[in-house]
């Protein structure tokens, strides 16, 4: 039998290395979602946590005990709808229908650019053969 760890509440896997993903994730902590974990994959027990090192290195990922894993853009509409207002209605807006594909690309234009913006560095590059293999989120 195997040990899965299942998180007590929602829990937002991201980079720890990287100081976008970081700077990004202190501002969702403080004014999106403050009563969620956040762990860098760095720190985690990825087996205990059913994920895979190829996994985390491309996108962020949410877990939580009452709902499937989502990585990606849905990690991050999951992430929205548990914060304060007015974060929950954007996060589901962005899980409809229309508009999932530009969620979905908006996120991957920051994953890819993400040493480019705010904060970012050159550490923080995401290798584009790895973005590409990623099936769409």
């Amino acid at each position: 039998m195997t040990d899965r760890f299942q998180p007590r509440r929602g829990t937002f896997v991201f980079d720890g290395d990287c100081a976008f993903c970081t700077s990004t994730v202190n501002a969702l902590s403080r004014f999106v979602a403050p009563d969620v974990d956040y762990l860098p994959w760095q720190r985690a027990d990825l087996a205990r946590l059913s994920l895979t090192a190829d996994q985390v290195e491309g996108q962020v990922w949410w877990l939580h005990p009452d709902e499937t894993s989502a990585g990606g853009a849905r990690a991050f509409t999951r992430l929205m709808r548990r914060g304060r207002w007015p974060w929950p209605v954007l996060g589901r807006l962005a899980e409809l229908r229309p508009v999932v594909p530009l969620a979905v690309w908006a996120y991957r234009w920051v994953a890819r650019n993400r040493h480019r913006l705010p904060g970012g560095t050159p550490a923080c590059a995401v290798d584009r053969a790895q973005d590409d293999r990623r099936p769409p989120s």
